[in-house]
Formats: structure tokens, C-alpha cells, sequence
């Protein structure tokens, strides 16, 4: 191992420094390193260009963060980072971001503890880098792919991200996040105390959990995909104590939960709006930890859940509004032929609901033990069972073409000199 080590410390001492190439070039000039391998770090400190082309690695030698921009104006492009230190508390990453209208795209970063991290940051963009952390690694000891912290009007978009722990956006406000894909990680996408996002297009495949909002109001969240989230606290989307939601559009697949909803919304009179997402052979469609209101679900599809929607505690679901869903199990027939059941949907909750209250029970979820009393009750009820949906207009035919719905028409917004030529350069 020692002898290993050694190895390792003479071969990254023999990379050259990219940090005197850095030094030379002019401000607001680019940089063209000769193929090869650098050593890091990187520290730059003024406007410019790094265009690796593909064909140039910076090693950090397993020490601190590989690149520095505390600059605005910089671009990093075609270059491979790795390589980085391990100490979560500095965030050692492959490219801490400390400035305004940086582009850091097409670049490969790996074996690094963190992917690239933004502080007091605005008005940057992170686009189709391809990155993953230090794979010895347990997952929750991992860094994040990408990590905001009171950073605004950044744009996170058509990145790929693999084995990391999460992507976090934390007391930050007006980013987007689009067109991203993750996969094998904890949390593909975790908000923080952070208002006002956009959450479109994103692909997130086996992870622990797709998108957590977390204390974070007025967020739209977008023609999403979310597939495989399992495991015993996997879940789709999950919402806690976040209000003014627009969540429509998405897919939720084969997940242990579709949507968790934990006191949400949670501001006085405000609403939480689902609307055409398509949730469908879930565990649980949707699960209420406890019973509450102010969530709006409309021409949304339930299908293939083995249990469509789950209140704790022995609650109701039916405080929210139900209105023009798609229900799989729906027991009723549309004679007028007008795509509406002649009868409201109702969810019952019978002799199963005991997983639900006693979490014990819960292993015994779907089993023939349970089915049978579940029949039993639908059959010939001992008690009064609970009411826990009500859709009073339910959908017979499925509404896949709503999912194909124009995007919206986004705000627009004065542009500055700066953030003109950002648009120019983030492609």
C-alpha cells in the first residue's frame, strides 16, 4: 500500500501545473493547453478561457478542490477534472464557483468528492458535464453532483450525474434545472429553503429518491420523469411544509411512493395544484402522512398502483379536491359515452388499512392474509369503512395526449450586457 501511495505522489509530481499556463494568458484571452495531463489546483482570478477540447485532464493528486473560479466571466470547457481531496467540510469539488456569469460545460469530472459547487453565486450556467463522485465511497458520505448555496439565476441544465449522494439547492431562488439525468444516487434533486426554481425535463432512474421539496414555495415542477425510486423510503416526489406548488406533466414509475405530501401546503390559503401527471405501478400512488388539505389533483392518471392513495393515521385524503382523474380501479361504466363515469370514483379504506396504522403490518402489505380481509369487508363490512377519495367526475379513457402539452411561456426578463454575452457563450 505504501508503495502504492508513493507511486501515486511521483506521477502526479511529474504533471506540469496548469496554474503557470493560467497565469499567462491575457485577460479575457483563451487558453489552449497542449494535450496531456496538469496538475492542479487551478485558481482563476480574472475573465477568460480554458478550452480543453477533450484531449486535457487536471489532477488534483487526491488534495482540495481541482478548480477555483473566483472570477465572473470565466468559461470551462472539454476538460477532464479528478481526482480531488475527500473532506466534505471544505467541499473539496471539482470546480468551486465563487462568482457571477461563469459557463462550466462539457467536462468530465470524477473522483471527486463534490461535482461543482456554487456560493453566493448568480447568473451562471452548469451545462452537459458528465460527473460522478468518489465511488469508495458509502452514498451518504459522497459529495453532490451539484450543490447551490444563496445562489440565484443559475442555470443547471442537460448534465449527467452518476453515483453522487444528491443535487442540492439550498436558501436559493430563480434557477432552473432542466433537462438533467440522474441516476444510482440518494436524492437526484433536494430543495432547501429555496424559492421561486423551475424543475423541467429532467430524467432521474434509480435513485432512493426522485425530487424533495423541503421549505420551498412558488416552485414548478415540469414534465419530470421519475422511474425506480424503491426501496422502504422511496418515493417519486415528495413535498414537506411547501406551499404554491405547480407540479404537472410528470411521469412517476414503478416507485415504492409517487407522491409523499407532509403538511403541505403549508402557508395560510394557498394551494398546491397536480395536474395531467401520469402515476402509475407505484407501491402507493399518493401518501398523505397525515391528513390535510389545500392540494388540488386534476386530469391526473392513477394506474397500476397497488395502492392508489394512503392517509396515515386513519385520516382523509378527501379535504383535497379531486376532479377528472383517470383511476385504473374505477368500478363504473359511461353510458352517455361522454369519457365521464356515470358515478363518482370513492377509495375506501377497509380491513387492509392496518399495514397503514401498525408499521409491523406493513411487511404483510399485499399479501394474501390481508386481500382476503379486504374482501371480506368489501363484502360484507363489520364496521363502516373509511372515505378517503372522492372524485366525482372521474376520467374513463386515459389522458396521455394532455401529456404532451405545450410548454409555458416563461417570464421574460431585462437582460444585461453580462448576461447577453452568457447567452452567446453558454452553447
Amino acid at each position: 500500500m505504501l508503495c502504492s501511495v508513493a507511486f501515486q505522489s511521483a506521477a502526479f509530481a511529474a504533471y506540469p501545473p496548469l496554474q503557470k499556463l493560467v497565469d499567462a494568458t491575457a485577460e479575457n484571452g483563451t487558453l489552449v493547453p497542449p494535450p496531456g495531463i496538469y496538475s492542479g489546483p487551478v485558481v482563476i482570478n480574472k475573465p477568460m478561457t480554458i478550452d480543453g477540447r477533450g484531449k486535457v485532464t487536471i489532477d488534483n493528486g487526491g488534495k482540495g478542490t481541482v478548480v477555483l473560479l473566483h472570477t465572473d466571466g470565466a468559461t470551462l470547457k472539454g476538460l477532464h477534472l479528478t481526482h480531488s481531496g475527500d473532506y466534505a467540510n471544505d467541499i473539496d469539488a471539482g470546480v468551486q464557483v465563487r462568482g457571477n456569469f461563469n459557463v462550466i460545460k462539457d467536462n468530465v469530472i470524477d473522483d471527486c468528492l463534490f461535482g461543482v459547487d456554487l456560493q453566493q453565486s448568480r447568473n451562471n450556467v452548469v451545462r452537459r458535464n458528465r460527473i460522478s463522485s468518489k465511488l469508495e465511497l458509502g452514498l451518504g458520505q459522497r459529495g453532490d453532483s451539484v450543490r447551490l448555496w444563496y445562489s440565484f439565476n443559475n442555470k443547471i441544465t442537460d448534465n449527467i450525474t452518476d453515483h453522487v449522494r444528491d443535487m442540492v439547492v439550498w436558501y436559493s431562488a430563480d434557477n432552473e434545472i432542466l433537462r438533467n439525468k440522474g441516476s444510482n444516487s440518494r436524492y437526484s434533486l433536494h430543495f432547501m429553503y429555496s424559492r421561486y426554481n423551475l424543475v423541467e425535463d429532467n430524467v432521474y432512474n434509480n435513485n432512493a429518491v426522485g425530487i424533495f421539496l423541503m421549505y420551498s414555495d412558488g416552485v414548478v415542477v415540469r414534465n419530470n420523469r421519475i422511474t425506480h425510486a424503491a426501496g422502504p423510503t422511496g418515493l417519486g416526489i415528495g413535498f414537506k411544509e411547501t406551499s404554491d406548488l405547480t407540479v404537472e406533466n410528470n411521469r412517476i414509475l414503478y416507485c415504492s411512493t409517487g407522491f409523499y405530501i407532509d403538511v403541505s401546503p403549508f402557508q395560510p390559503d394557498t394551494t398546491n395544484t397536480f395536474t395531467n401527471n401520469l402515476v402509475a405501478y407505484n407501491g402507493i400512488g399518493v401518501r398523505f402522512l397525515n391528513e390535510w388539505h389545500g392540494n388540488v389533483f386534476r386530469k391526473n392518471q392513477f394506474a397500476g398502483n397497488l395502492t392508489q392513495v394512503v392517509v396515515s393515521g386513519r385520516g382523509t385524503a378527501n379535504k383535497n379536491t379531486w376532479e377528472d382523474n383517470f383511476w385504473s380501479d374505477y368500478e363504473g361504466f359511461d353510458q352517455n359515452g361522454d369519457g365521464i363515469g356515470d358515478r363518482p370514483y370513492e377509495l375506501y379504506a377497509y380491513a387492509d388499512r392496518l399495514w397503514r396504522d401498525e408499521p409491523y403490518a406493513q411487511f404483510f402489505k399485499g399479501s394474501p392474509m390481508l386481500e382476503t380481509l379486504d374482501f371480506l369487508e368489501r363484502l360484507a363490512p363489520f364496521s363502516q369503512p373509511q372515505l378517503l377519495v372522492r372524485d366525482r367526475m372521474p376520467v374513463m379513457a386515459r389522458l396521455d395526449q394532455i401529456m404532451q402539452t405545450a410548454a409555458p411561456v416563461r417570464q421574460k426578463r431585462e437582460k444585461s450586457a453580462l448576461q447577453k454575452l452568457l447567452d452567446a457563450r453558454e452553447n
